[in-house]
């Protein structure tokens, strides 16, 4: 059987590294900011983000209650939720296009989950899991402020 040359096989295990990275919602590439999932076209994991400022807590969104932006599709529990995150989206969406806050502040993204979020001065902030939040939540202030400066060479813009 004949090898496949040195330059298809790196292609191919570059591929399917990406492949299995991007499977972890580890983005290493800089982009736009994109507030999906890897393999969905999910806004916060399907999670209704106004319920984070209206109930203080994670409610899963509906596909009956469904709004498009910025490439991504947004679920809310309620016609009501959906129609306030289309007048204002800006103040509902996650920072840091819904990834983890605290990996912003150290200078890569990763995947934000929806089940360990915390407002900060009306902003909605999600992280990678409870461990990264729970450090995290020991200096939000900090690590805002270093996932801002960040976050503009992360994102692409």
């Amino acid at each position: 059987m004949a090898q496949q040359p040195l330059v298809g096989r790196r292609s191919l295990l570059a591929t399917a590294a990406a492949a299995i990275l991007g499977s972890t919602g580890l983005s290493f590439a800089a982009g736009p900011e994109i507030y999906t999932g890897t393999l969905s076209s999910l806004a916060a994991g399907g999670y209704d983000v106004v319920a984070y400022f209206s109930e203080g807590r994670p409610v899963r969104g509906s596909a009956s209650h469904t709004h498009q932006w910025k490439g991504a599709t947004w679920r809310f529990a309620s016609a009501a939720a959906r129609d306030a995150f289309a007048a204002n989206p800006e103040r509902y969406a996650p920072a840091y296009g819904g990834h983890c806050s605290w990996a912003a502040s150290q200078g890569y993204r990763a995947a934000g989950d929806p089940r360990h979020w915390r407002i900060v001065d009306g902003r909605l902030f999600l992280n990678y899991n409870a461990s990264v939040h729970r450090t995290w939540l020991a200096g939000p202030a900090g690590f805002i402020r270093a996932a801002d400066r960040n976050w503009s060479s992360l994102s692409g813009r």
